[in-house]
């Protein structure tokens, strides 16, 4: 760095310092700012258009700040300048194109106090017309065509698109506006090529119009691919092929080419001439057999297809049992057969059908035909067919072998009450669906069918007259078999709900003298075993509880006594209901030779009153008598 540059850079900094010392010493306040876009916020395309940012500030001393100005366009930074002046600060968009367009803010920064504007948008619309650019006009099939597609004027984020007759060919993404390509036109005939594009801005796309058309002929190379195959009449499965892949029209042994030989999706062969494949034909399911012969020449690629039809010789077998269903050490029959073969090849004796695994099998006599028994658990079998050398298997057969009904048990679920319904239960073991029958007095309730394992057979029946019932099941998992699992008979005993419940007392007489032995009775209508309590009213506490199989029990107080006189009743129940008697009132009296002990004792309380009430008078008089006797002594000494 030179002298004069080193002086400059010291001035200005003594010129910087200088303001910010006066900044310092003044006062200020930014009131607004203001973003002013001119010559308004909706132009076209190459408008001239000025961002004006006009603040307002109130200072102390009214000299000049150093300010520094902030042009935003979406959040981002687009333009930062420091001024020293109060005019507005102006930022010029030149020839403003659509990718311009955004949301503009301005923000003014005085020594670290900063104001920001409001948004203003601007929109900029009109794109220019793209132009195309061809490097050549005329082009033999296969050679490269260089595009160049130019956006005259913008700017941006770029998007560029080729088409060939409308049909797009490629796409360029970019910083330029303008973008080149290489691309091959294949097949003898006018091409029309135009482009266009797009700008991206932070919100939106904006697509251009269609470029100018150029127009390409393609020379089309002669060579095209020659596919042969032998037999070219019916083919029967078995029969050798022979396919050969070759190139027509070669010119030049100088012009390179390469041919492949396909088959569906499968490669067979390729080379640089004649290619020759030889094979066997087997059919495919319910499909012509495609080949594809294929040469490639200069990025050009030509192909010739045929497909053929393969007539099948005999079809994959299948293996069926019979019976359909078998159980476990059941001899059971397994038939392997090829439904259709043909016939103008082979005889229906010429297959040869094998059962897999095949350790001891009883010949059945029958070809296909294999007698085997069954196992004690899940097997599998196979078989083939074969004829002239071709060998074709079967789905694999799994055989499941049902197991018989066994251990069957019945059992009720609930109480047996008269004209209720209830529930019995039947279950056992073995293969499913099981068949279950309910018997009753050996005539047929009902019938279940149980697909579920570990479920119960459930039958709900009804009872309406006294007495013992007998129940079973039957059980049957077989469809052809009438080998069935039979219960052991439930014998079943109906309880009869109680009723017509009465209490008797002995003696009748309600009213007992104290002492006697009291007897209560009390009888039902009913089954038992039949459960008796008897109760005092306003106790809750039964005097006695029994339970018996009769129809009656009684109750006994001896010796009773004035105390067990009340109300008494009775209560019987059997599992199907509870019946209560009326309240009996049982008075107890006293007994006679206590009132005739009292009888006595008051009499001989009345004779010993009255002793003592003569004793006291006898006492009396004698007291009287002797007073009078003294005063006659006395009255006969005074005379003397």
């Amino acid at each position: 760095m030179g002298l004069p540059q080193r002086l400059i850079l010291t001035l200005l900094s003594i010129y910087l310092y200088s303001a910010t010392v006066v900044n310092t010493q003044q006062e200020f306040k930014i009131q607004s700012v203001e973003l002013i876009i001119e010559p308004r916020n909706d132009v076209t395309a190459g408008t001239n258009v000025t961002l004006r940012c006009h603040a307002t500030v109130s200072t102390s001393t009214g000299k000049g700040l150093i300010r520094e100005y902030t042009i935003l366009k979406n959040d981002k930074i687009v333009y930062t300048k420091t001024i020293g002046s109060s005019e507005d600060f102006v930022y010029q968009l030149h020839n403003a194109r659509v990718f311009s367009t955004g949301l503009y803010q301005c923000k003014l920064d005085i020594q670290g106090d900063t104001k920001l504007s409001k948004a203003q948008r601007l929109n900029v619309q009109g794109l220019s017309q793209p132009v195309l650019h061809l490097n050549t006009n005329v082009v033999n099939e296969g050679e490269e065509v260089q595009a160049t597609c130019i956006a005259p004027g913008e700017i941006g984020s770029f998007i560029f698109f080729f088409f060939d007759n409308d049909e797009q060919i490629s796409r360029v993404e970019g910083l330029s506006n303008q973008a080149k390509t290489t691309f091959r036109l294949s097949g003898a005939d006018i091409h029309k090529i135009h482009c266009s594009y797009k700008i991206r801005t932070a919100e939106d796309t904006f697509p251009s119009t269609k470029s100018n058309n150029v127009t390409v002929s393609v020379k089309e190379l002669s060579i095209t691919p020659e596919l042969k195959i032998f037999p070219d009449s019916t083919i029967y499965e078995g029969d050798h092929l022979n396919i050969s892949c070759s190139a027509k029209n070669v010119h030049s042994s100088s012009e390179g080419y390469k041919l492949f030989l396909s088959q569906g999706t499968k490669l067979l062969r390729t080379g640089n001439s004649t290619i020759n494949h030889n094979m066997v034909a087997v059919p495919k399911a319910s499909e012509a057999l495609t080949f594809d012969c294929r040469v490639v020449v200069r990025n050009v690629e030509k192909y010739s297809e045929k497909k053929i039809s393969v007539v099948e010789l005999f079809s994959v077998p299948s293996l069926t049992m019979s019976p359909t269903e078998v159980f476990q050490g059941q001899i059971m029959t397994l038939t392997c057969n090829s439904d259709g073969f043909a016939s103008q090849r082979i005889n229906r004796e010429d297959l040869e059908y094998t059962l897999y695994p095949s350790k001891n099998l009883p010949s059945s006599g029958k070809p296909g035909v294999f007698n085997v028994k069954a196992l004690q658990n899940d097997f599998n079998y196979t078989c083939s067919a074969e004829a002239k050398g071709i060998k074709k298997d079967s789905k694999t057969l799994m055989i499941r072998p049902k197991v018989h009904v066994s251990a069957l048990k019945i059992s009720i679920e609930d109480k047996v009450i008269l004209k209720k319904s209830f529930t019995i239960l039947c279950q056992s073991n073995g293969s499913l669906p099981i068949n279950y029958t309910l018997f009753k007095d050996n005539v047929q309730v009902g019938t279940k069918v149980i697909r579920e394992q570990n479920r119960q057979a459930v039958f709900m029946d009804v009872i309406n007259e006294p007495g013992e019932r007998q129940y079973r099941c039957e059980a049957k998992n077989s469809l052809h078999s009438n080998k069935t699992g039979s219960s052991q008979h439930l014998s079943v005993n109906v309880i009869v709900p109680l009723s017509q419940m009465t209490l008797a007392v002995i003696p009748s007489s309600l009213k007992i003298s104290e002492g006697k032995e009291l007897n209560f009775i009390c009888s039902v209508n009913g089954t038992g075993p039949v459960t008796f309590k008897w109760y005092r009213t306003g106790s809750v506490v039964p005097l006695q509880t029994n339970t018996t199989t009769e129809t009656y029990s009684n109750l006994e107080i001896k010796p009773v006594s004035k105390n067990d006189s009340d109300e008494y009743y009775c209560e019987a129940s059997n599992g199907a209901n509870k019946v209560r008697s009326e309240n009996v009132n049982v008075q107890v009296f006293m007994a006679p030779w206590k009132k005739g002990l009292i009888v006595v004792a008051c009499l001989l309380l009345l004779l010993l009153l009255v002793l003592l009430l003569v004793a006291s008078m006898l006492n009396i008089k004698s007291k009287r008598d002797r007073r009078e006797a003294a005063a006659e002594l006395s009255v006969e000494g005074g005379q003397s």
